[in-house]
């Protein structure tokens, strides 16, 4: 079993213009897509997908219509009870693919509803392969939260995910000594932030073929006890570095309508492909894929193994740079 975690989950709502956004004006829209999310969300609704055994673990009453949306397209799901209702995100997506996001707080969850989260995941984690925490924290819960959890997983038989920005991986960075997870998915902002880089230098020369700052970056933080950095690059791909190499996928060719759930998409397919047994650089290809394809639908839509171009994703290996004399 698969389980993801998503202590701030979300109705994503997505609007599509046919032009780009302008400030200020009335514009019409030509669709309108509401989906059950949320990043541990997506990732459990793209497993789901591929038949994988995934439960999402969020926090939310019985009656909310998060609920009633993960019931109507059959993603299996435990609840932490809360008072507030789930929160709505906007995306708004272009022409080009271009998406701006307008992502609400979130429900506060009190001293109970924190502590049931964490014995929720404890518990299921027992039986879990893989337990995948993912997104932002919603108030109430510290911004050491993920950290402590890791901490706690470590010692258990299962593998720990972990997708998370800002002040939360800041936080469980600064305990990667005792909660280091298997695996940690930041695009390139989130990397050079973790290592005192420039996220512009590093997906600039991705964007350019060499992606070694990237892996040089990751490998940082695979030194401090990370099992594996699985680094998105958007249209670039992706750089994979663990203990045993790093490499460097690059996607097949698009038409972009939404990135929404892409980098969610994409750790569903390392996740897929690491649980098949598969070797690192299948498991990067599996993640371009998964990625690329997400990027290529409507809205928060994921794709189904059908969906997959894993033949159009290209893996290559990344030699480590001479030490200079």
């Amino acid at each position: 079993m698969i389980v993801t975690v998503t202590p701030n989950p979300s109705i994503d709502r997505t609007v599509a213009l046919p032009a780009p956004l302008t400030r200020g004006a009335v514009q019409r829209v030509t669709s309108v897509t509401s989906e059950p999310g949320g990043k541990g969300v997506n990732v459990a609704r793209a497993l789901t997908l591929a038949r994988l055994d995934a439960v999402a673990l969020l926090p939310a009453a019985d009656g909310d219509p998060m609920v009633t949306a993960l019931r109507a397209i059959g993603v299996p799901f435990r609840c932490v009870p809360i008072a507030e209702p789930v929160r709505t995100n906007l995306a708004i997506t272009e022409s080009d693919g271009t998406t701006t996001k307008l992502n609400e707080r979130g429900a506060a969850l009190d001293a109970a509803a924190r502590d049931a989260l964490t014995r929720g995941i404890i518990d299921a984690a027992e039986q879990a392969s893989w337990v995948v925490l993912s997104g932002s924290l919603p108030p109430g819960l510290p911004d050491d939260w993920y950290a402590e959890v890791v901490a706690r997983l470590v010692p258990l038989r299962c593998r720990v995910a972990v997708d998370t920005s800002e002040r939360p991986l800041a936080a469980l960075a600064a305990a990667f000594d005792h909660a280091a997870p298997d695996v940690i998915k930041p695009n390139a902002e989130e990397l050079a932030g973790l290592v005192g880089a420039s996220a512009e230098e590093l997906e600039s020369a991705a964007a350019q073929g060499d992606p070694e700052p990237v892996a040089a970056a990751a490998r940082q933080l695979v030194d401090r006890g990370v099992g594996a950095v699985l680094a998105t690059l958007g249209a670039a791909g992706a750089v994979l570095v663990d203990r045993t190499g790093a490499w460097m996928a690059t996607p097949p060719p698009i038409v972009p309508r939404s990135t929404v759930g892409a980098g969610d998409a994409s750790l569903a397919g390392y996740v897929r492909a690491a649980v098949a047994g598969a070797e690192p650089p299948r498991r990067l290809r599996m993640a371009v894929a998964y990625g690329s394809a997400a990027a290529a639908l409507p809205g928060s839509a994921l794709p189904s193994p059908a969906q997959l171009d894993l033949d159009g994703v290209a893996v290559s290996t990344i030699a480590p740079t001479p030490a200079s004399s």
